[in-house]
């Protein structure tokens, strides 16, 4: 019966798009599709594009075609909101982003007001959920207090007799995780040498490597974007430190070592468990790489939160706000992240954080 079900939905698709007159349902993915970190916006529309596509293809949702919309926020937090706002004026019923944690927060208030389900593959500061200003705020990432948890851990076990070093970029997610780190740490008896902020978007980060060599730190923990960090690990090198450099989920991009060169060997970072290993995911990245794409950093992710609404959507048999909430707040969905539900403030109930090293151009477990 469900296979007739489905193949009457597919049919009721098909007719619809030949007379003309189908409906469509509008969703979007928006993050930083230009400016320093467009690596990672670049990640999510692939994901986005490739979710839609193959959903469009096997019969759409309960009879309608996706329609995808871009927005590009360039993680800044004025430019996020006026990419919500332009979303709600293209109908859009689901937003697969932002990015940056600075990003969604005041953006989720747009669509928190305007009936938007929101789900970040990508954000972490533990205020995005803790603190939404809706029901239908989630996320399919992990938290930062979760990552900052496991990388004081790391800190505390392998360098709790040496100088360790924490900075970070003043940003919503790079001060967060640094600050999570910095408490973990501590908690578990370390001292930190040295906590510095600097300023994302330099290219000079001398004196604060000349600060970290003076001080002779072994360890460095940076809260903060790959493009910062590849620039100061490479200075760090370039002043003759073998200073360790640990950093969190936004080195996952191959720009970094486009940044460092073999500068960044050693490099330390938290990730989730790779997703490209799930045995769900593997037609997907067959997909991919068919096109010559990769699934680095948040491919996977943007294509499973688009999933998750959309399994949603057929749970409720509507883009009914209400109704769509209800749904994503009690099911489980099968996702190329695996079977995933959310918790009562939104968060995903999937594993945490592993450590990933940096070598010879790549990242793999450490």
């Amino acid at each position: 019966m469900k296979k007739l079900l489905l193949a009457g939905v597919a049919l009721a698709g098909s007719i619809a798009m030949t007379s003309g007159a189908f409906a469509e349902i509008v969703i979007a993915t928006a993050g930083p599709m230009t400016g320093q970190y467009a690596s990672f916006g670049q990640q999510m529309k692939i994901g986005a594009e490739q979710a839609v596509a193959d959903i469009n293809a096997a019969g759409g949702v309960n009879g309608e075609m996706l329609k995808l919309e871009i927005g590009d926020d360039a993680c800044d937090p004025k430019q996020a909101v006026a990419v919500a706002n332009q979303m709600v004026g293209k109908g859009v019923t689901f937003m697969a982003g932002h990015f940056c944690s600075g990003s969604s927060i005041p953006a989720s208030a747009v669509y928190a007001e305007e009936g938007i389900v929101q789900i970040s593959p990508a954000s972490t500061n533990p205020k995005f959920t803790d603190e939404r200003p809706g029901p239908g705020i989630y996320r399919v990432c992990g938290r930062d207090d979760q990552q900052g948890s496991v990388a004081g851990q790391l800190l505390w076990d392998e360098y709790k007799d040496k100088n360790v070093a924490i900075i970070q970029d003043k940003t919503a997610y790079g001060k967060g995780l640094a600050d999570e780190t910095k408490a973990a740490f501590e908690a578990l008896g370390g001292k930190v040498a040295m906590y510095e902020a600097y300023t994302a978007g330099e290219k000079d980060y001398t004196a604060l490597v000349s600060k970290l060599k003076q001080s002779k730190i072994d360890a460095l923990y940076v809260g903060g974007y790959h493009t910062e960090a590849g620039l100061i690990v490479r200075q760090m090198r370039e002043q003759g430190m073998d200073t360790v450099l640990i950093s969190g989920d936004a080195l996952v991009t191959d720009e970094y070592w486009s940044i460092t060169g073999d500068a960044g060997e050693g490099t330390l970072m938290t990730f989730s468990p790779d997703p490209s290993l799930n045995p769900e995911a593997a037609p997907v990245v067959e997909e991919f790489k068919a096109k010559g794409l990769t699934t680095e950093g948040y491919v996977l992710y943007t294509y499973a939160a688009i999933q998750a609404y959309v399994d949603a959507v057929k749970a409720a048999g509507s883009t009914d706000y209400d109704a769509v909430t209800e749904a994503l707040n009690s099911g489980e969905f099968p996702t190329v992240l695996g079977n995933l539900s959310f918790d009562d403030k939104g968060d995903v109930t999937l594993p945490g954080y592993v450590w990933y090293k940096w070598s010879k151009g790549k990242y793999a477990y450490k």
